[in-house]
């Protein structure tokens, strides 16, 4: 027994090591260095709470709040509605189900930048030919207003997690006993029936799952903001992660940054966990 204790804490050792220097050793000083004026190199003075009282005076980070808010639940909705249809899509007994898998799962392997660049010349070139073209107003000058600019980010995240989505609810109705299945077809239940009240509660697990990745991702984007709009026009559409970015790098204000980083790991940390233990209480009662 102490052969395996001391081989387990011999093959732990690095894992802990590395998640103390990568990830709590710069949280415990970004929170620290959020009560002083540390300019990137040195601070000279504690200033308290001071960072703290900035933010909720700075408009720009409201702004970006509310727009990363928005943002958050519209993709969270289309999210899990996209993946959970695609999903029973490819578990249909259709012969081109595995190459269908493949198609919808690709965007995820493409980087937030490239396909930010990528739906920029959809939105700009494309939409404009085809308006012009079939005199639809609605498709040109997309991304030029914050409207536009919204709904180009949603469709963008969308198209990219909607594929990673299918492959966690595919693993949950893939586990679904059909013996259940084909005993509510016995009994009369309709297609709709059978979703309702025989696959759904037992792949519910896939729904706190996949709610948590949505969150947690949509409030974290950066790279697409960054590919996509840029924050433009006049950070209309602008994100908190690139609001902290831009706090911090652009104009120096590295402390005030760091309160801000704190503020919406704090916010998002809330937000999670909450939909996870109240999605996990429902399991439990279902």
């Amino acid at each position: 027994m102490q052969n395996k204790s001391v081989t387990f804490w011999l093959f732990l050792t690095p894992v802990l090591l590395s998640l103390s220097l990568v990830v709590i050793v710069p949280l415990l000083l970004g929170v620290f260095y959020s009560f002083t004026n540390w300019d990137g190199l040195t601070f000279t003075q504690f200033v308290g709470f001071e960072n703290y009282i900035q933010i909720f005076q700075n408009d720009s980070f409201i702004n970006a709040l509310w727009f990363t808010t928005k943002f958050t639940i519209a993709c969270v909705i289309l999210l899990n509605i996209t993946g959970l249809g695609l999903a029973l899509l490819v578990t249909r007994n259709l012969k081109s189900k595995n190459f269908l898998r493949t198609v919808f799962f690709m965007p995820n392997l493409i980087g937030g930048l490239i396909l930010g660049f990528i739906w920029q010349f959809i939105f700009i070139n494309v939409f404009d030919f085809v308006g012009r073209m079939l005199g639809q107003e609605w498709l040109l000058g997309w991304l030029s207003n914050e409207t536009t600019g919204f709904w180009g980010l949603v469709i963008l995240m969308v198209w990219q997690m909607a594929g990673y989505i299918m492959i966690i609810y595919i693993a949950y109705l893939e586990s679904v006993p059909q013996e259940l299945v084909e005993a509510s077809e016995i009994d009369g239940a309709t297609s709709f029936q059978k979703l309702r009240y025989v696959i759904f509660p037992l792949v519910r697990p896939a729904f706190t799952v996949s709610m948590f990745l949505t969150l947690s991702n949509s409030f974290k984007i950066y790279d697409q903001n960054l590919s996509l709009t840029n924050g433009g026009p006049y950070d209309s559409t602008q994100m908190l992660a690139m609001d902290i970015v831009r706090t911090a790098f652009e104009s120096n204000q590295m402390a005030l940054g760091e309160a801000k980083a704190v503020i919406f790991f704090l916010i998002v940390a809330a937000i999670a966990l909450t939909q996870v233990y109240y999605n996990k209480k429902r399991e439990v009662e279902v």
